[in-house]
């Protein structure tokens, strides 16, 4: 029997790839990475009232900052994340880093709108694969009873790093300036890609003929997702659904800090750190959901999918409320509407984890990075780069609270989605698992053969 067969075996079943240090070493430096990869990513927001008053900024450009970093990450995740299927995770990941680092730090020493723009994309371009491969890294290390709950929390970093690039932003720009913002936080990734090339990288999964022809390019892939997507339909509609949501996530922290500071007058650094406060939660949110999901699942797993439906939904309610109360009469404090805001961000990350955790259920153990880094291209392109740039058009249409009370409808698709990939999540299991079971049955010599050696 193939080696690899049985590595990919023994992780997939109830045990440690290489043992518990291995992959918790493993699952802490991806993680801290991760919260690197989102304070660089998302630091710029809390300096939106700087880059305003500085170079007079329209919202929609204000918007395309956050926006064009997801856009280079949807449009280069595909081939970082096939090369590191084929070639090694870890010294991808590396790679990513320091790039992504390194162009976070030029941002300081941009002098126009047109520089800080392209200094963006090069960050996107850095981060691009960098879910989806550290994804499919702590998967392979881990049981697979562990993994909705683990990619839950390595998903949440990606909260946590928000949190702390919008206060840092915020405390470090009304302290030295918006420019210093970028060089102090962007050093810390430097270091972490050194250390990471310590972690343990799980050995290539031979593929099958089909499997290695369909992804010997990025056209061959790009035709193969088609396929998948056609042949999938969960991984179809958990794509949309989870992209859908992102939006509204997306939208509500790219635009809270400058909520705060234009709706209820808060000075920027002051608004920077309540702003986090709302990101904080949706951190929290998606660890405890990201478990109460995996639960819902254990015995029957389309339970799974419905219960995102319904709390996209839920968000959606509370986030209406909170954005529109004025607007629609109801008498609130600015503190009891902050507080909604709250839960609303708690409620908003509910599809985080667990839809990574669904697409790599329904994908071939052999390309789990080239899948996960279908998700991302969707979450990146329709979900967190549309997000703040459809806001910022709106705002600049409206006003930015009509925009923010608009967005949360997204979630009214993302709950649609869901429901429709609940129906087709068991069926999709069961054929993965037979794929398995029959690629398993052809890597095992002949009873008769074996004999007679």
């Amino acid at each position: 029997m193939d080696m690899h067969a049985l590595t990919a075996k023994k992780a997939d079943a109830d045990s440690y790839l290489f043992g518990p240090r291995q992959a918790w070493f493993a699952f802490a430096m991806t993680i801290a990475l991760m919260m690197v990869d989102y304070i660089d990513r998302q630091v710029i927001v809390s300096l939106f009232p700087h880059l305003k008053e500085a170079w007079g900024l329209s919202d929609k450009q204000l918007g395309a900052l956050v926006s064009v970093v997801s856009v280079t990450v949807a449009l280069a995740a595909l081939p970082i994340a096939l090369f590191a299927d084929r070639g090694s995770r870890v010294k991808s990941i590396v790679v990513m880093a320091t790039t992504w680092s390194l162009a976070t730090i030029s941002c300081m020493f941009t002098r126009n709108y047109s520089q800080l723009l392209a200094a963006r994309a090069v960050v996107g371009l850095g981060e691009a694969g960098y879910g989806a491969v550290g994804s499919a890294l702590i998967a392979s290390h881990f049981p697979a009873r562990m993994r909705g709950a683990l990619l839950a929390g390595f998903f949440a970093a990606a909260s946590v790093g928000s949190v702390m690039g919008v206060m840092l932003g915020g405390l470090i720009a009304a302290r030295w300036g918006w420019q210093a913002a970028f060089g102090v936080v962007g050093i810390p990734g430097l270091v972490l890609a050194l250390v990471y090339s310590k972690v343990r990288d799980y050995r290539t999964v031979d593929l099958t003929p089909r499997l290695d022809r369909a992804t010997r390019s990025t056209g061959s892939v790009v035709r193969a997702i088609v396929q998948a997507l056609t042949r999938s339909r969960t991984m179809l509609w958990v794509c949309i659904g989870g992209s859908a949501q992102l939006i509204v996530v997306s939208a509500v922290w790219a635009w809270l800090p400058s909520y705060l500071n234009r709706v209820h007058g808060m000075a920027p650094d002051r608004a920077a750190i309540s702003a986090a406060m709302v990101v904080l939660s949706g951190a929290v949110g998606s660890v405890v959901w990201g478990a109460l999901i995996d639960r819902a699942g254990r015995r029957r797993p389309r339970a799974k999918l419905l219960a995102m439906a319904f709390l996209c939904i839920a968000s959606l309610a509370v986030l209406v409320t909170a954005f529109g109360a004025p607007r629609f009469g109801i008498a609130m404090t600015a503190q009891a509407q902050f507080l909604l805001v709250i839960l609303g961000g708690f409620l908003m990350t509910c599809t985080v984890g667990p839809v990574s955790a669904v697409v790599i259920d329904v994908i071939h153990p052999g390309i789990r990075a080239t899948g996960a880094s279908v998700l991302a291209l969707f979450q990146n392109l329709f979900g967190l780069a549309a997000g703040p740039f459809i806001a910022g058009i709106l705002s600049d249409a409206w006003t930015l609270e009509q925009a923010l009370t608009a967005m949360p409808l997204f979630a009214v698709v993302a709950g649609w989605a869901f429901l429709r990939a609940s129906r087709s999540y068991e069926p999709d299991l069961e054929r993965v698992g037979q794929t398995l079971k029959e690629e398993q049955a052809a890597l095992e010599p002949p009873a008769a053969n074996s004999a007679l050696a």
